[in-house]
Order: C-alpha cells, then structure tokens, then sequence
C-alpha cells in the first residue's frame, strides 16, 4: 500500500521578497574614515598622464576599481580614471598603488 494524502492544512505561500543589488545601497557610514581603508585619490588627467609615462603602460595595463565600489563612489571616481592608493605598512613603510576605475 502507499501513503495515503492527509487533509490538513496547507504550506503557507512563499512571499517574494524584493531586494537592492548590493551596487545600489549606500554603506551606513563613510568608507573612506574606516582606520583598514588606505587613503585613495583621484588622479587628474595630468597626473593620469605622468604615471602612465612613468610606468611606460596604458590603463588597461593597471589592477581595476569597479565604478561601484563604494569608495569610488564616494571620492566621485568615473570610468576611465585613475586612483592613487596610498598604503601605510609597519614593514614596508609607504606603498603606492594605481587602480584603473572600470564600468561594472
């Protein structure tokens, strides 16, 4: 024999719950004060010209920025630009790094 069907009440309906894509929402505090972010600049075209002169490389050459960070959000980064981030090491001193800010 099987199993017989019971009549008892059925599963409740699952609600669809709507959410923001994570690019969308907008951290509680700002990024930039929190004491693990290092300090990111953005380069004006001159100073994006100097250090791809200096580095001998185009931009695409760089390590990428998404446009949607939320630092890049809050320093105003658009694609096509260039961070300068500015790294502060017990061992190495101070380190710089370049980022590429690219389209999400």
């Amino acid at each position: 024999m099987g199993i017989a069907p019971t009549k008892g009440p059925k599963a409740p309906a699952k609600k669809t719950v709507r959410r923001k894509k994570v690019e969308d929402e907008v951290p509680p505090f700002k990024v930039s004060t929190h004491f693990l972010i290092p300090k990111h600049e953005l380069l004006t075209k001159e100073e994006s010209a100097q250090v791809l002169a200096r580095y001998n490389s185009s931009p695409g050459q760089f390590p990428y920025i998404l446009s949607t960070d939320a630092l890049a959000k809050e320093i105003g980064a658009k694609p096509g630009d260039l961070v300068r981030i500015t790294r502060n090491s017990e061992t190495a001193g101070t380190s710089t790094y370049y980022r590429y800010v690219v389209e999400s």
